[in-house]
């Protein structure tokens, strides 16, 4: 039900839009403006004829009044004026005379007609898939927009009824015809190669109409609500599942430099003896730390010795400090003094 409403919708908008575009080229192939300055013209130049040849305004010459009357609604109904990009299909009792413009041209009244002034610009077309299902039975919508232009006139206008809503329908089918036989993936991944079959697939059936399409371009692919938060998940399931292969492949490389290393250590004692000195200095740097070294090492590198000599010289400066007396208590200071000198 949803997708008829919407239907029923987008038709009556392509049909304003097509009756929009015809009145548009109608109006301007009808006003015309020259023609009646000329008319005017013509007017004058037989009023003026008819005082000379009268002697007097009131008195009118009916052969010269019928004379002007005809070169006015000739000159009035006959001369036409195309714009620079405009093309006029002038049919004669119905049948098919020639193109004219752009510029004046001139039109035998009633005998030669102005079938319609058609727009030889590029122009640009608009079209929309309405929930059309992809080949993996995924409903998307689909926003696409078509560059095409006349080329030919004549068959434009001779050989289909309204081309403008020829290719918008065209252009819809074929977009259809496109999703139903792709992926979703593809269709996301590989937007400017669905424009190019598209565009082929509207150029092969418009051509012969003397229309060519420039180019389709999709704008817009629109997915379920549902379906763009799993897709959400999935992509953040492939990103956390990519960062753990690049931790793995990390720790094995570090594994790997150790293992190095260790090879380098093994045949020089002397280089693993100081490497040990280092990270001990590194840690009795900071004050409060602890540190555990294996026992291994410490027979090895003879790290307890240093270790103990390091930790005794610490001890026993800590404990003058504690012994020393306060600053400004002289009994004290006294005290100590002759407590050292006994």
């Amino acid at each position: 039900m949803v997708r008829n409403k919407k239907g029923n919708k987008r038709a009556p908008s392509l049909t304003r839009e097509y009756k929009a575009t015809t009145q548009l080229e109608a109006e301007a192939a009808s006003l015309n403006w020259v023609a009646a300055l000329i008319t005017a013209v013509v007017l004058l130049i037989g009023a003026v004829a008819n005082r000379l040849q009268e002697g007097a305004w009131t008195q009118v010459n009916i052969y010269i009044a019928v004379v002007t009357g005809l070169l006015a609604s000739v000159t009035f109904f006959g001369i036409k004026i195309a714009n620079q990009w405009e093309r006029a299909v002038v049919l004669r009792l119905g049948r098919f005379r020639c193109l004219k413009g752009p510029g004046p041209f001139f039109t035998i009244p009633i005998i030669d007609t102005v079938a319609r002034s058609v727009d030889m610009r590029i122009r640009s077309t608009d079209f929309s898939s309405e929930s059309t299902l992809t080949k993996d039975t995924v409903p998307v919508n689909v926003d696409a927009i078509c560059f095409w232009m006349v080329w030919d006139a004549k068959k434009a206008i001779l050989e289909v009824e309204d081309f403008y809503l020829a290719i918008v329908l065209s252009a819809q089918t074929a977009l259809r015809d496109i999703i139903g036989t792709h992926q979703l993936t593809e269709m996301l991944s590989r937007r400017e190669e669905l424009g190019k079959k598209l565009q082929a697939m509207l150029d092969e059936k418009t051509n012969p109409w003397g229309i060519t399409i420039q180019s389709v371009e999709i704008r817009d692919i629109i997915l379920p609500e549902d379906l763009e938060d799993a897709m959400s998940k999935e992509a953040q399931a492939e990103r956390e599942r990519h960062a753990r292969i690049i931790l793995g492949t990390a720790e094995t490389e570090i594994a790997e430099k150790f293992a190095q290393a260790a090879k380098q250590y093994e045949s020089n004692p002397g280089a693993m003896h100081l490497r040990g000195m280092n990270m001990l200095f590194e840690g009795l740097k900071e004050k409060g730390s602890m540190i555990i070294v294996p026992s291994s090492a410490l027979e090895t590198m003879n790290l307890g010795a240093i270790g103990g000599l390091a930790a005794m010289s610490q001890t026993e400066l800590a404990a003058r400090e504690a012994d020393a007396p306060a600053e400004g208590d002289v009994e004290s200071e006294h005290d100590y003094l002759d407590e050292s000198e006994d």
